[in-house]
């Protein structure tokens, strides 16, 4: 996404391999910096302390932790300290092990030479194919904005809840995806940003990234989410979720049921 005019994803490797550079969200939104990350224990810090938050990124950086290992000993020891390591850093979502898991099975049965080309190539491609499933969530969502909006015929106001945008995923985000692909689309839109405890991802993150790629929004305390369904001024609601199980039931950050019970009662559309 857009940071003041220029793309960024919220992890990349530099070319050489040499390192890879992530942009410490504890210092968002005061402060932009780009940290670099250089061997295991870096990765694994970043995730331990928050530096890097969001599922589907932690699973990327502990990708990349991996192939920081390997650049220092490539051998089985190696990895599976690496893999114990960064699976102990924080208790999340499934993506962590899953990227872990993917990042074994790249390397393991191949020659001690080769493990860190092919580390590095199969954290690219978890990347990658987290961008493309975030632009697919984007391209669903959109299109139920893109049909309010010709309905309306007036601005769409989304609320969402905690931090489901880029800054947690590799690009797009998982929430927030369908909004920038209405408001690059020309279509006006105006987000509400909950300001959600304990961390204010809302505040902290969501209006930094809205803000940064040129989204129109303000931010909102938490609580006040059912007050503007109530007068009107939310058209529909986009959150994402930590656990989604085979039959659709979802868990997301605490506060989300809230905003549930409010839009059922207020005939206000909510997605997750």
């Amino acid at each position: 996404m857009q940071v003041d005019g220029k793309h960024y994803r919220s992890i990349w490797p530099l070319a050489d391999h040499s390192a890879v550079e992530i942009i410490d969200q504890r210092k968002l939104p005061h402060i932009f910096e780009v940290v670099r990350l250089e061997q295991l224990e870096d990765a694994a810090t970043a995730i331990r302390d928050m530096c890097v938050r969001g599922a589907p990124l932690i699973g990327a950086t502990a990708a990349y932790g991996v192939c920081l290992a390997l650049r220092t000993d490539t051998s089985d020891m190696a990895l599976a300290r690496a893999v114990d390591l960064l699976q102990a850093t924080r208790p999340t979502a499934i993506n962590l092990k899953w990227a872990l898991s993917e990042m074994i099975a790249a390397v393991e049965n191949l020659p001690r030479e080769k493990r860190i080309e092919a580390a590095f190539q199969r954290a690219a491609e978890i990347c990658d194919e987290d961008v493309e499933l975030c632009r697919a969530m984007g391209r669903s969502g959109f299109r139920l904005i893109e049909s309010m909006w010709q309905h309306k015929g007036e601005t769409i106001n989304i609320l969402t809840h905690c931090n489901a945008g880029w800054l947690a995923t590799v690009d797009w985000g998982t929430a927030l995806a369908p909004i920038y692909m209405a408001h690059d689309a020309g279509i006006p839109v105006h987000v509400w940003v909950d300001e959600t405890r304990p961390r204010n991802q809302g505040a902290h993150l969501t209006a930094w990234e809205l803000g940064k790629h040129g989204v129109p929004h303000s931010l909102i305390v938490d609580n006040a989410g059912g007050h503007l369904m109530q007068h009107g001024q939310v058209d529909i609601c986009f959150v994402g979720t930590d656990r989604t199980t085979a039959s659709g039931d979802v868990c997301n950050k605490i506060g989300t049921y809230l905003k549930a019970l409010a839009a059922r009662d207020n005939g206000v559309p909510f997605y997750v």
